[in-house]
């Protein structure tokens, strides 16, 4: 017995004492981390900006994707009916990748996919179902050019719309008008000027309706038969609008419209195979905005991969800045080494510092993540999408970016001390006199050599590719080569001294001579300086000299393609279907084409994956096309353009695609209808005009609205414009000027949209690099004070040494520059060859604003912390 209660007493003891020891370890980490914290306060407020800033930039993306995935269209055209039916918005797309199980894409279609008139008497048939209103619209013109919308009256219901005045309309002739209307109209009774399709014609006011709802262009209501003959399709209705009996609930008129209007019902074989949807609540929204969920799924697909890029440059600037605060004081950590402190002791005094730190950096950067993120929110131009802020979403953001930074910032610190606190307490102690390593270790050499050659063979991809393939391969280059030069810093600082130290010994006398071989001897800090340099440098290039690259050249084919002198423009509704007739038949015009815009969707395969991507096409005129456009057809007949079959597609995308003249492609029309398409032509200016070109006569059948948004006009000698200014009088709000480039390039040069994304992707993310130079500079800089006072002992004047630091900050722009743009320069190469067929382009003044901001950067890490450390005596 008691030998089993010694032995039962021996295992206690030794856990017992295992316990103790871990104790007194934890006790003497936190001892050395509180310790040091104190004493090296400077140093880590370089980290403490550094971790805040990555904190609020992180956590406002996180609010601004929050609220983007949040955001519903408001509802306000069927704000008085308590359910809409409408055909399926989403078109898929279902393939087997690579070894993998069948995926499906989906994307939204852009032009309204109608249902069947028969689904509405199944939905009137419904279960407490009190009316089933169809609900069609065309496109209006009031008085001399205010754009409007046609409804029939029955359709007023839906909105709420009543009487203040007058009577419904009886009869083809007559009509109410919206209150915001009746003040050119003379009330009821009175006459209006209104333009559908066709010339303008008058219109008797039966009465004037207001709504409290109507936040868009304003109403004008027909008879029911009248708006159905306008809207040019009998067989169809584009929505159709149910109000409920008394006391039904909203889930229950739901699930009895689902059961009455299930089946075929959708127009667009394609985008309505999945037959009606019923909407209701907030839901409703999606029947008035067609294209706002998709236009939200574009913008979240890039705001996610800026902020991929985000996390990215954080985690790189967090990582280079703890690696060199760890790094400046690898001689007392050598030293503690060398006295008995174990490895395990010294890298939880490191990671609980940096713990500390990054905890007492993510709140006020959680804080500043809300005005960033609501400033970044504001920025993008998502009407008629209202973005949201719930009271928690803010909270929710800022945790998030403090919670990513927290976790990243320990594991970094741990990581930076390895090569120090793994020595023998020997070795150690010969670190402690010379604390400055040699070369970077063997796994960081080869890992910055696998990604640089990963990077070039990424844009070697890129140039064997088109389209999005090609986009995709530059920005992986891109982004390698970035983390390359991070890793690879002492490397490429050593071959930048010697390009540059012979210029600085030379040019700088005494204080060049200091500079140069101050870079010499110090190749990993150098290298810890170029690298946020460098960060900033390339990514600011390539974000912006691809864009400019792309519109620069869509711009110049744009106006090389442009053949016509004149341009017919009109309202925000469009341009009537005769305008172009009308014009065509004017003295001294040779010809005149009207282009019709809309999107189609193309199926294919990325990389294995199924992929729906959408491209904007213009629909043209054969017999006027070349009269007005020079696609610079390289294969096929354009005139040939006519009929519904047939398709004229821009040069990179038929190779990309495998066709040629006589083929067919496959592509899903702005409504969803499937179609084969012949190729009759191809031409080169797919930049300026699109990749693909179909006739008039084929896409106006599937656009929600069939109305030109330009008519591009040709004269036959001299000015035509005041012949073509007497042929539009019938038509109100249309006008004519000189042709530009930008009326017939296949997007606008310029959006709102695109401005904020570059205010978000390079002005945010491009600042926050920059803070990162100040704050790696300044780290740097503190780090050398010891260096300084030790110059001025052996007379260095106080003079030498700011024209010292001066030309390391020379030194480390220069350098910073030309390896940022070396590194920026080879994806951007990749990617304007596969693109554009020339070199990359950036505008002079941006590259010129990016190195004058790099150089007060420098100059403020460097010049700025060091101001006082040659104040002291030297004796």
């Amino acid at each position: 017995m008691s030998g089993t209660k010694t032995r039962d007493r021996k295992p206690r003891t030794g856990a017992v004492a295992g316990a103790q020891a871990r104790a007194g370890m934890r006790r003497a980490s936190a001892f050395l981390a509180r310790r040091s914290l104190d004493t090296h306060r400077r140093a880590w407020v370089a980290v403490f900006a550094a971790t805040a800033a990555a904190t609020a930039l992180l956590g406002a993306f996180a609010l601004v994707l929050g609220s983007l995935l949040l955001a519903v269209p408001p509802v306000e055209r069927y704000a008085g009916a308590d359910a809409v039916v409408v055909a399926d918005q989403r078109v898929t797309y279902t393939a087997k990748p690579w070894g993998g199980e069948p995926q499906t894409a989906t994307a939204y279609l852009p032009e309204r996919v109608r249902l069947d008139r028969s689904v509405l008497a199944r939905a009137a048939a419904a279960e407490g179902v009190a009316r089933a209103v169809a609900d069609d619209s065309v496109p209006v013109v009031a008085g001399r050019g205010t754009s409007a919308v046609g409804r029939s009256w029955p359709a007023a219901a839906l909105t709420r719309y009543e009487l203040t005045g007058g009577r419904a309309p009886r009869s083809a002739s007559e009509v109410v008008v919206d209150s915001a209307l009746a003040a050119g109209s003379g009330g009821p009774g009175g006459r209006v000027t209104l333009q559908v399709d066709g010339a303008a014609r008058q219109y008797t006011v039966s009465g004037v309706a207001r709504t409290g709802h109507r936040r868009g262009a304003p109403a004008v209501f027909f008879t029911e038969a009248r708006l159905t003959r306008l809207a040019g399709h009998p067989g169809t209705v584009d929505a159709i609008g149910v109000l409920a009996e008394r006391g039904v609930s909203g889930d229950a008129l739901r699930a009895a419209l689902d059961g009455a209007v299930a089946g075929p019902g959708g127009k667009g074989h394609g985008g309505g195979e999945r037959g009606p949807r019923v909407l209701t609540g907030a839901g409703r929204g999606e029947a008035e905005q067609l294209d706002a969920l998709g236009a939200r799924g574009d913008l979240l697909t890039m705001l996610a991969s800026i902020a991929a890029t985000v996390v990215m440059v954080a985690l790189l600037v967090i990582a280079t800045t703890l690696a060199q605060a760890v790094h400046q004081r690898s001689g007392e950590l050598a030293l503690l080494r060398a006295v008995g402190a174990t490895p395990r002791q010294l890298r939880s005094a490191v990671g609980r510092e940096a713990g500390r730190v990054a905890g007492a950096a993510a709140l006020p950067g959680a804080v500043l993540a809300v005005p960033l993120g609501l400033l970044m929110r504001s920025l993008l131009t998502t009407e008629p999408l209202p973005l949201p802020v719930p009271w928690w979403l803010p909270l929710a953001a800022g945790a998030a970016g403090a919670l990513v930074v927290a976790l990243a910032a320990r594991p970094v610190a741990v990581l930076a001390a390895r090569s120090i606190t793994r020595l023998r307490p020997a070795v150690a102690l010969g670190a402690a006199r010379a604390p400055e390593p040699g070369e970077p270790g063997r796994a960081r050499t080869a890992a910055g050599v696998l990604l640089a050659v990963a990077g070039l063979g990424s844009a070697g991809a890129a140039t064997a590719q088109g389209g999005q393939a090609a986009a995709l391969a530059a920005s992986a280059a891109a982004t390698s080569l970035i983390i390359a030069v991070a890793l690879l810093g002492p490397w490429v600082a050593r071959i930048s001294m010697r390009v540059l130290g012979a210029p600085v010994r030379w040019a700088g006398g005494a204080a060049g001579f200091l500079a140069a071989r101050s870079a010499a001897a110090h190749h990993r800090r150098l290298g810890a300086a170029l690298t946020p340099v460098v960060l900033v440098v390339a990514f600011v290039c390539v974000q912006l000299a691809a864009g400019s690259t792309l519109e620069r050249a869509a711009g110049r084919q744009a106006s090389d393609a442009l053949r016509a002198d004149l341009v017919v423009t009109g309202p925000a509704a469009g341009i009537p279907s005769g305008v172009a007739d009308a014009v065509r038949g004017a003295p001294g015009v040779s010809a005149a084409m009207g282009l019709l815009r809309s999107s189609v969707v193309l199926a294919h395969r990325q990389t294995g994956d199924p992929e729906l991507d959408r491209y904007p096409v213009l629909g043209v005129t054969a017999d006027q096309l070349s009269g007005t456009l020079d696609a610079r057809v390289t294969a096929g007949d354009p005139a040939r353009l006519t009929g519904r079959g047939t398709v004229a597609v821009g040069r990179d995308r038929a190779d990309e695609l495998g066709a040629g003249v006589g083929d067919t492609v496959r592509l899903r029309l702005g409504d969803g209808a499937k179609v084969r398409l012949r190729v009759v032509a191809v031409y080169e200016r797919s930049l300026g005009l699109g990749e693909f070109m179909l006739p008039r006569e084929a896409l106006a059948a599937h656009v929600s609205a069939p109305r030109d948004r330009q008519v591009l006009v040709r004269s036959k000698d001299g000015d035509a414009a005041s012949a073509v200014r007497r042929a539009l009088a019938p038509y109100p709000g249309v006008d004519v000027r000189p042709a530009r480039a930008d009326d017939v390039r296949i997007s606008p040069s310029t959006s709102d949209q695109d401005d904020a994304l570059i205010v978000i992707g390079v002005g945010v993310i491009g600042g926050f690099a920059l803070l990162a130079v100040v704050s790696t500079l300044t780290l740097i800089t503190v780090g050398r004070r010891p260096e300084f006072r030790l110059l001025r002992l052996v007379g260095a004047g106080r003079g030498q040494l700011l024209r010292m630091r001066a030309l390391e900050t020379a030194l480390v722009t220069v350098a910073g520059l030309a390896v940022g743009t070396a590194v920026a320069a080879v994806p951007l190469l990749a990617f304007a060859l596969t693109a554009t067929g020339s070199l990359p382009y950036l505008p002079p003044v941006r590259y010129g604003v990016l190195a004058l901001a790099v150089t007060l950067a420098a100059a403020a890490g460097t010049l700025l912390p060091g101001a006082g450390s040659g104040a002291g005596r030297t004796g």
